[in-house]
């Protein structure tokens, strides 16, 4: 039995040595340690024994299974770290190849024009409000001081959808929104920018939608003077330190003294080209005083308060910058026109 024994356990040791796969392994070891194996045909021998030998053969067979078994485990692991190295070298990466060039995107023209204006009025403590773009005749007209059958109504040619409900046709809205919210009537400093619609035909600087940035001040001190400080200063970061302002008297229906605002033009330094069709100035927005009807409207005393409000559009603003000609590439999605930014 001795004999047979170590038999076994070298062919089973040689058998181990040449798997090359954990199928193969597994094939050896159900043949030498599984229920039909030589050692369990050994085992069900031990009876044949005298009590004597019974207890020493049963030692040197558990001894053989316990080395056969600690070879297969042995085995185990030089073909799985066999299986990861030629896998690593399956996969390995040269490092010296150029790498590939990922297409990445950029904020449109438009975005970026409207944060470098919010950053602007943030620094000056200004808060950004929104609103609804679809507005209630309410707030979008009459509270503005444009009751239904006011004349100025048809200076905005407007996309009603009911009776009552339109697309807005600027940002005022969300000014009046915000002076009533403010119920405990403290000093309100805001900019609305956001899409606004009108009846326009589309052409090289005009648009059905476009976009718009308002902003609005009321307080106890607010002056005429606050107002021409703050268009200053806006000019100047926008479109360079060197420019000046002028206002000229004009008319909107929510403000009282109302004004538009010329800047420098920063192409011939206000000596004349076709950028400012030879004047010198280039006309950027409209402004005033709030009008105290627009205050009583909203619940303030305009014998307390007054306040100032200024609103631009983006577009003009991003083509005065930029030197854009058309309105409507900033529309069509052309990546052409949108990498130049």
């Amino acid at each position: 039995m001795e004999q047979k024994l170590k038999k076994i356990t070298s062919l089973a040791t040689e058998a181990i040595k040449n798997c090359k796969t954990i199928n193969e392994l597994l094939d050896i070891k159900a043949m030498y340690l599984g229920k039909k194996s030589e050692f369990n045909d050994l085992m069900q021998d031990l009876k044949n024994l005298s009590s004597d030998q019974k207890p020493l053969f049963g030692k040197i067979i558990n001894e053989a299974k316990q080395e056969i078994s600690a070879l297969i485990d042995e085995q185990k692991q030089i073909i799985d770290s066999q299986k990861i190295n030629d896998l690593l070298k399956s996969q390995t990466i040269d490092i010296s190849l150029p790498g590939k060039n990922l297409a990445l995107g950029h904020k449109h023209i438009l975005t970026k024009t409207i944060e470098e204006i919010e950053d602007v009025f943030v620094g000056l403590g200004y808060e950004i409000k929104e609103g609804p773009e679809i507005e209630t005749d309410l707030y979008n007209f009459e509270m503005l001081n444009l009751p239904k059958d006011h004349p100025a109504r048809e200076m905005q040619d407007s996309f009603y959808i009911t009776e009552d409900l339109l697309l807005r046709t600027h940002t005022s809205p969300v000014q009046v929104r915000s002076l009533l919210e403010n119920a405990a009537q403290k000093p309100l400093k805001i900019i609305c920018p956001g899409v606004v619609y009108r009846k326009d035909d589309d052409d090289l600087t005009h648009s059905h939608q476009f976009m718009q940035i308002e902003a609005l001040v009321v307080d106890e001190k607010a002056t005429l003077a606050d107002l021409k400080g703050t268009l200053l200063l806006v000019a100047k970061k926008l479109f360079g330190e060197n420019r000046e302002i002028r206002l000229r008297p004009s008319y909107f229906p929510f403000t009282e003294p109302s004004v538009e605002v010329d800047v420098s033009c920063f192409k011939c330094n206000g000596s004349g080209c076709p950028m400012c069709k030879n004047t010198g100035w280039i006309e950027i927005l409209g402004a005033g005083m709030v009008n105290n009807n627009v205050l009583k409207a909203a619940g303030y005393d305009p014998m307390k308060f007054q306040g100032f409000a200024l609103g631009m559009g983006i577009e003009r603003v991003a083509m005065l910058k930029h030197g854009i000609e058309d309105i409507r590439l900033l529309y069509t999605n052309d990546l052409r026109f949108n990498s130049q930014f």
